[in-house]
């Protein structure tokens, strides 16, 4: 079935010529080529630059800018790691760990993990979709670029010593004025409503897209897994990010503005930050691994050179993960008090959540011990993630039970859990879609003896690091606490955990030595150097900005393996379609069956996505520092940016003949 050759990239002296050497699956032919370049490319110069709507790009752009702030919140993890590497240190002061551990978190939590899925997901949907853009290229644009400004809102604040200090949670009344006086929860409510708005309209395009950009045929039963993901965490969001939303909005009115939302003494009720904040938070941890899981569902397979088991089984987990997710909030205030029947509900649910997460785990294992499989990079990250899944799941259940979650709440083996939830189901992935992916996205591959260094110094460290917490979680030590005793019983294993920390970035520095030497130097790819099923690997690598020259018609859900497969009679046409040239368009399709409907004008590239943000950014900044004049700027200007945005366009001609390719 596979087609990849057997010399693996990096193994086995020089390499002569692409790993993949034939013509891609879906002609390029050069007259319609150079047509759709004219119509699709982007501007030149810095109008271009700052004005493209490609998704590519936004995605990478995306990717790039998630892992900048990986590396800063890891650099903030490893100051703090040093800190507590021994007993009464004085490394930091409890101000300064407050604040690094709080931007950390937020760091790691709202500017990482959502973010980096959302670039692999902006590149990706619309190639794996057989598309050639998002539903609405301009409000992707827009997305990543209030992203950015929300990122920038949020770090400026930290060298000036005024970055959020009350964890990223921001427990009420933790954070009321009375106990924290300064500007710092200010910026932690303000930049998270700005960074809600880029969540929200991005995933809103997620959804349309989902919809109506799709290749015909493809219909819901033949979505690759990281659709079903992506859709999922997608919808979670547009219910979920309002309610932090409005936690912070109403945060902000009573420190500033005299409001007692959240005051006792003013009618006000504090537990309502701890609903309104986890409501959010919950379904906020399945959104940041659902896409996780979905790049593992469908890359893991192409490295066992076999379709993944169960895959209705895994789709329609997903979603029910995500539904009883909703249902879990509770889960995280168990120790505040609560009416123990309302406790028994939550209880029960967050053990029965235990039973969709797992399906995916047997999946893959079935898929691994049912396919031939190949030892690659990716390979060595997808079943990683497998292990950690399980180590960061059952800990997981554990603290379902009330129980035991009164024994450990609030001590570092929730630190070890939320790690290895996060980081193992997240991260992992992440880096092995990156070895998978990257030979797509660059046209060259990554090198795969040094890709086994960097799976070992992760994959020890990792270990390392996070498993030695269930321990001194398990023998009393709290979260977030500056030092500890030298009597206490906690030095030698914080002191291990430290050198696993270091372990672990060694394994991240070498993982970026990778990435750059194989952008510059790597052995070219071909369009499917993996042999892999779905549509993005029928087209040249990287995908010319316009994706598709000819629209492809889906009939199967493993287009490129329907040969190997041999399933039935029925065959995906590639070099065959809607050639769609008569402008920038593409094809919209009916919602369930993928039919073709209509066609869709798309627009060109725009200053106006980036415009607004740097409005709202002025408008954020006003608010935050008081000043009703530059909140009034920002405000009007982002106001004059919607309506140049929202003005009347010509109406397209209702009949439009399409030509078709032979």
């Amino acid at each position: 079935m596979s087609a990849i050759a057997d010399a693996a990239p990096g193994q086995g002296g020089r390499w002569t010529g692409p790993l993949d050497p034939k013509p891609p699956a879906s002609p390029n032919p050069a007259e319609v080529a150079e047509r759709l370049e004219n119509i699709w490319g982007d501007a030149p110069g810095l109008r271009g630059w700052f004005g493209t709507v490609d998704h590519k790009t936004i995605g990478v752009r995306y990717m790039i800018t998630s892992f900048v702030f990986l590396i800063l919140g890891g650099l903030e993890a490893l100051v703090m790691r040093i800190q507590l590497a021994q007993p009464n240190a004085t490394t930091l002061s409890p101000e300064q760990y407050n604040q690094l551990f709080s931007l950390h978190g937020v760091t790691m939590i709202f500017l990482y993990a959502m973010p980096v899925l959302s670039g692999f997901s902006n590149y990706l949907w619309p190639l794996m979709l057989g598309s050639r853009d998002m539903a609405f290229p301009r409000l992707n644009a827009l997305s990543y670029w209030l992203f950015l400004a929300a990122g920038i809102f949020l770090y400026a604040s930290f060298p000036l010593g005024a970055a959020p200090d009350g964890g990223w949670f921001g427990y009420v009344p933790n954070t009321a004025r009375e106990y924290s006086p300064g500007p710092n929860i200010d910026v932690y409510c303000l930049g998270l409503i700005f960074l809600g708005i880029s969540t929200t309209v991005g995933a809103a395009n997620f959804v349309v897209t989902l919809l109506r950009m799709r290749a015909p045929g493809m219909s819901v039963n033949r979505l690759p897994i990281i659709i079903w993901g992506t859709l999922t965490a997608s919808v979670a969001n547009l219910f979920a990010v309002p309610a932090v939303s409005l936690a912070c909005l109403m945060l902000w009115l009573d420190r500033n503005h005299g409001t007692h939302f959240y005051d006792i003494a003013g009618g006000g009720q504090p537990l309502l930050w701890q609903h309104l904040f986890w409501l959010f938070g919950h379904p906020w941890v399945y959104a940041i691994v659902l896409p996780a899981m979905g790049m593992v569902s469908d890359a893991l397979p192409v490295h066992c050179r076999r379709p993944l088991v169960g895959y209705t089984l895994v789709a329609t987990a997903t979603v029910a993960t995500m539904v009883v997710g909703f249902g879990v909030w509770l889960h995280h205030m168990f120790a505040t008090g609560l009416p123990v029947l309302a406790l028994s509900f939550f209880s029960a649910a967050s053990f029965v959540i235990a039973i969709p997460s797992a399906v995916s785990v047997f999946s893959w294992i079935a898929t691994i011990y049912t396919g031939r499989v190949r030892l690659t990079v990716p390979f060595l990250f997808f079943t990683s993630v497998i292990l950690l899944f399980v180590i960061g799941g059952v800990s997981g259940v554990m603290t379902a039970s009330l129980a035991f979650d009164w024994q450990l709440t609030d001590t570092y083996f929730i630190v070890a859990h939320l790690h290895y939830v996060l980081i193992g189901i997240n991260l992992f992935a992440v880096v092995g879609a990156i070895y998978h992916w990257l030979p797509k996205m660059s046209g060259r591959m990554m090198d795969e003896r040094l890709g086994r260094w960097v799976f070992g110094f992760m994959f020890i460290g990792f270990n390392l690091a996070f498993l030695p917490m269930h321990w001194l979680g398990l023998i009393g030590m709290p979260r977030r606490v500056w030092t500890y005793g030298a009597d206490m019983g906690f030095s030698a294993t914080n002191l291990v955990v430290s050198i696993g920390a270091f372990v672990f970035a060694t394994g991240i520095l070498l993982f970026l030595v990778n990435i750059a030497t194989a952008l510059r130097s790597g052995r070219p790819a071909g369009p499917d150097p993996w042999g892999g099923p779905t549509l993005e690997w029928a087209i040249p690598s990287p995908p010319p900005v316009y994706n598709f020259a000819i629209i492809p018609l889906v009939a199967t859900r493993h287009p490129l393996w329907e040969d190997q497969l041999d399933e039935g009679s029925e065959r995906s046409q590639l070099a065959s379609g809607f050639l769609l040239d008569n402008g920038k368009e593409t094809l919209g399709v009916t919602p369930l069956d993928g039919e073709p409907d209509v066609i869709l004008k798309m627009p060109g590239d725009s200053l106006l996505p980036f415009a607004f943000s740097v409005a709202a950014l002025v408008l954020f900044g006003g608010l935050l520092v008081g000043s009703a004049w530059i909140a009034v700027i920002g405000g009007a200007a982002a106001i004059i940016a919607l309506v140049v945005w929202f003005r009347p366009h010509p109406t397209p001609e209702a009949c439009e003949k399409v030509r078709i390719y032979d």
